[in-house]
């Protein structure tokens, strides 16, 4: 056995031994936070490493030209990698990580490791107008499932490390280890029982502790607070709400269209060059497209409006109001538009910073107009609110809004408009959008988690693991004597599956049927199997839900249902099988 075996087995006897499964749960959702914010790290430097290459006098002295070029090469790199090195599709980050937890118990391919971490700094850095959050969650989410993997951990406790990777993720990122705990519970829907919560307090902090020692103080934005709220400004707050809900509406809506129209083509090159092209000439027209665009919130922010537009390539009066608010509101628009091309065309990124971006362009357009109506309201404060209104829309997090925007801001002085503002905006966003982007193809196939336990169950159950095969199959042509001697006698069951020469499910007999003349022999050659069949009370298909087949069960009253896949017959589930999994199930996931 090799030396690195050994010792592994050393290691896993040694933990049974001397640590208990809480305490080393504890060690291991610090171990996970660490790494999280390592991945974070790099991923952060990479990028801006990239950006400041391509972003010297190369675009200044070629006057914007090359930012419609960039980002062709950029996909095009993406496109090489990912064909040739990863050799499989990355998806995007929360989402594929809810597939995972959903669909596969937390179980993530290692590449998902190293897949995001190479090819969303190429994405970004050459001006695909994407964000950082969701690729740091991907490579985050991986290592704490291969974390768990490695040392034997059962699937709840896979799912729990994975949590606490996002958080650590998302700690490191903004260095806001609150916000990031509350993300990982809002969208992954985790338990907040005290037995979770440590777990997630203790990767947090490791999290934003490894990013104080790798970049000190110096994180993505930091304001601190230099107007109070004024209540006065409540009915302004509540405008800025519904333009939040309105423009998170737009957001999600113009997603689902664009990544719509890109499937249509079937070449994954021919979506790279529309793709590229189409952000190429967003980026050309309206350079703070590009990449994240953390300078234009930072600079919107100290109220350096100027600096915040000053890549504009066109002769405009900044000193306007009205073609900065233009500006501003165009900026938003095609934040969302450049955004998803970006993703249709390829490229890996996430969708969390790119909303933060277009609220605060929003929310500082409009604090810009109310100002020069006349009022005095806060546009630092207005900025920071529409980046609350858009998160809580687009993301359907609005608990994590407030307290991203609160722990960024250094208190908690705007909690009144941060609520405010969050609960209107999603109220709006998802009376119109009932799922954000993250979760809206697993709500579609009821594959998605969340704070139900009941459904939750039923979601991580598998129909394989409840399918009984041990049913003797009979044919229509069959005889009854025939049946009777190669079916019934040897069958320990009383329900017989109809197939055809081709394995297709045509219908069934029960034992009751053809009780009344299975002893009368001289029937025996003269009736046959399709004189008895009849169709099941209800087919499951291989495909369904659980809830659908319990559903089914409820509907029919039936104790045992014929499981389909295009027709060909897979076996039977039965009730009991099914309650027993169910309550199973139940236990682990509560234990």
């Amino acid at each position: 056995m090799p030396k690195s075996n050994k010792l592994y087995k050393k290691i896993l006897i040694w933990r049974y031994k001397y640590i208990s499964e809480r305490q080393f749960v504890y060690v291991l959702s610090i171990l996970v936070g660490f790494l999280a914010g390592l991945g974070t790290f790099i991923l952060k430097d990479l990028t801006f490493f990239i950006e400041g290459l391509l972003q010297g006098n190369l675009i200044k002295d070629y006057h914007y030209t090359l930012y419609f070029v960039f980002p062709i090469i950029g996909l095009f790199i993406v496109f090489l990698i990912k064909k040739f090195v990863i050799k499989r599709n990355i998806g995007h980050g929360i989402s594929t990580t809810l597939h995972a937890i959903s669909r596969r118990n937390g179980i993530i391919k290692r590449y998902k490791i190293f897949a995001s971490l190479i090819t969303a700094p190429i994405t970004v850095g050459f001006g695909g107008s994407a964000g950082l959050q969701g690729p740091a969650v991907s490579t985050g989410a991986a290592l704490g499932s291969n974390v768990a993997r490695f040392f034997h951990m059962n699937s709840k406790t896979r799912m729990l490390l994975i949590g606490c990777a996002t958080a650590g993720a998302m700690s490191s990122m903004f260095q806001a280890p609150i916000a990031a705990i509350i993300f990982a519970v809002e969208i992954f829907s985790l338990d907040m029982a005290f037995v979770s919560l440590v777990p997630l307090l203790l990767a947090s902090v490791s999290a934003v502790i490894s990013s104080y020692f790798l970049v000190g103080t110096d994180v993505l934005f930091r304001f601190k607070l230099v107007d109070v709220f004024e209540i006065n400004d409540i009915p302004f707050y509540i405008f800025l709400a519904f333009v939040t809900g309105n423009a998170s509406v737009y957001f999600s809506k113009m997603y689902f269209k664009i990544i719509n129209f890109f499937e249509k083509f079937d070449s994954p090159f021919k979506r790279l060059l529309i793709g590229g092209g189409a952000i190429g000439i967003m980026l050309y027209l309206i350079p703070p497209l590009y990449g994240e665009g953390y300078g234009l919130i930072n600079n919107l922010l100290k109220g350096n409006t100027a600096a915040a537009l000053k890549d504009i390539p066109y002769n405009l009066d900044l000193e306007n109001v009205y073609v900065v608010v233009v500006m501003l509101i165009l900026i938003a628009i095609f934040k969302a538009i450049a955004m998803t091309t970006t993703f249709a065309a390829g490229g890996v990124g996430g969708i969390f910073i790119p909303t933060i971006f277009m609220g605060s362009a929003l929310g500082n357009a409009i604090a810009k107009v109310i100002n020069h109506l006349g009022f005095s309201v806060s546009e630092s404060n207005f900025t920071l609110i529409g980046m609350t209104g858009l998160m809580a829309g687009v993301l359907h997090a609005p608990l994590t809004a407030i307290f991203l925007i609160a722990e960024i801001t250094g208190g908690y002085e705007l909690f009144v408009p941060l609520m405010l503002v969050s609960a209107i905006s999603y109220a709006f966003t998802k009376y119109f959008v009932s799922n954000s982007i993250y979760t809206i193809e697993l709500a579609k196939k009821g594959q998605l988690i969340t704070h139900n336990k009941d459904k939750n169950v039923l979601m991580l159950m598998r129909i394989d693991s409840l399918i009984e095969t041990n049913f003797k199959t009979i044919t229509p042509k069959m005889t009854l004597g025939e049946m009777l001697k190669k079916s019934v006698a040897k069958s320990k069951r009383n329900i017989f599956p109809v197939l055809d020469s081709k394995q297709q499910f045509l219908g069934i007999i029960l034992l009751d049927d053809i009780r009344p003349i299975m002893f009368d022999q001289s029937q025996y050659k003269e009736t046959y199997v399709s004189d008895f069949m009849k169709g099941a009370p209800a087919i499951i298909f291989h495909d369904d839900s659980m809830e659908v087949v319990m559903q089914k069960f409820k509907e029919s009253g039936a104790w045992n249902l014929p499981v389909v896949n295009d027709g060909v017959y897979l076996g039977f589930i039965s009730k009991s099988k099914l309650l027993t999994a169910y309550r199973n199930k139940l236990i682990e996931v509560t234990a």
